[in-house]
């Protein structure tokens, strides 16, 4: 395996492999000297590699899936714990779908100290499309967890895979309404963990049991800001309203019933509707970049688009990383996951995963949920289940909102 020096901007030092198998033929900056393990074949279509990077502030090791979409027997999905606000580990996801690969996806809904009495939903930041099937939108971009975005990019940022079988960056937007009686109102939420001032959301079965009070916390400029107590919400089923109550409720959303929970002026609106009153409800996640529809999308913001890094990526804050990504125009997937304890890895900063993988071959990629979240699995020929490959921090898996699953027949 040879290395050579090359030159990123103003005097930035780095260094790209040439050869190997990931990225075979290809000189890209990386974050510095790459050097890869040797391949193992998890199915046909399907690869998993080790790595070591001499990264800025040490030796960073990390695990790489690399998957062929060209291969009409491989795909990939969204895993998620059976509904939108709940939590598993990576090899739980995996095993439970029967996945031969996976990673971790989204930031989530982990910390509420913010908001006293209020516990974590555990539901992701970004939208989430699983099986062909819109599960959640994207809160705003002020409610989000997770590392500063660069300048232009939104939580309703997403990696996704088209039933055309290509991976794309995209942008899924909420469009959705309430019809009433008295008149038709945007639908301002899907799902999620929280609702814009003044909006009204919808909560399905895919929601699951968990307490729909965190929607009301926050604002559209602070996670931190004070939980509204103007709120109101009812339920929907067969096209009437069923029950009303004054605040968020609890427990499992029944299969063919949506409630909506308004704040604020949305409250205001669902407080004219009476047991009984007809109310219809409608959603979908419109892509920007295609009209192809999506088998698959998960949220995380872009460090490489076009082929290139994009402008104003931190450079300085050292992380364990997760991060997903692709080229050969959509037809190969690479899932990229770095060892999270102090003794097997240093960590990289955005940038720095960002040069990984285009070094890695990818011309697009998004950075997906780090530190204590990192995780990347594997199933060994024969086996019944997966194995955990990286090393996350702290020595265990922590459970995670979702994850970015491989399949294909062995």
């Amino acid at each position: 395996m040879r290395r050579r020096q090359i030159v990123l901007g103003a005097g930035v030092l780095v260094a790209a492999v040439v050869g190997g198998t990931v990225g075979a033929g290809q000189a890209r900056a990386a974050a510095g000297p790459v050097t890869y393990g040797q391949v193992e074949r998890l199915a046909r279509g399907v690869d998993y590699q080790d790595l070591t990077v001499e990264a800025a502030h040490g030796v960073v090791h990390g695990h790489v899936v690399t998957v062929d979409l060209r291969d009409p027997r491989v795909s990939v999905d969204l895993l998620t714990p059976g509904v939108v606000a709940g939590r598993a580990a990576v090899s739980q996801l995996a095993d439970t779908r029967h996945a031969i690969a996976a990673v971790n996806g989204d930031f989530f809904d982990i910390d509420e100290s913010q908001h006293p009495g209020v516990t974590p939903t555990g539901s992701s930041v970004g939208p989430e499309i699983g099986s062909g099937r819109a599960l959640k939108a994207a809160v705003p971009d002020a409610q989000r967890f997770g590392p500063g975005m660069p300048k232009g990019e939104t939580t309703k940022d997403v990696l996704g895979v088209g039933v055309d079988r290509r991976a794309r960056l995209d942008t899924l937007t909420l469009h959705g309404e309430v019809r009433t009686a008295a008149g038709t109102y945007p639908l301002g939420g899907f799902n999620q963990y929280a609702l814009p001032v003044g909006g009204i959301g919808a909560y399905t079965a895919d929601w699951g049991a968990t307490s729909r009070g965190r929607a009301v916390c926050g604002s559209d400029t602070s996670r931190a800001a004070g939980c509204s107590t103007d709120t109101y919400e009812v339920a929907v089923r067969a096209g009437r309203v069923v029950s009303a109550a004054g605040a968020p409720g609890a427990g499992a959303v029944p299969r063919g019933t949506t409630v909506l929970l308004g704040r604020d002026a949305g409250a205001d609106t669902l407080r004219t509707l009476r047991p009984g009153d007809r109310v219809s409800v409608g959603e979908h996640l419109a892509p920007s970049a295609t009209h192809i529809p999506y088998a698959f999308a998960v949220g995380g913001f872009p460090v490489v688009r076009g082929g290139a890094p994009l402008a104003g990526l931190d450079d300085r804050t050292v992380a364990t990383r997760t991060a997903a990504g692709f080229g050969d125009d959509g037809r190969t997937l690479r899932l990229l996951a770095l060892d999270g304890s102090a003794e097997t890895s240093a960590g990289l900063t955005v940038a720095e995963v960002a040069a990984l993988m285009q070094e890695l071959g990818c011309d697009n990629a998004v950075n997906l949920d780090g530190g204590g979240s990192t995780t990347l699995v594997a199933r060994d020929p024969g086996a019944a289940a997966v194995t955990v490959r990286s090393h996350p921090a702290g020595g265990v898996e922590r459970p995670v909102a979702n994850g970015i699953g491989v399949f294909a027949p062995r």
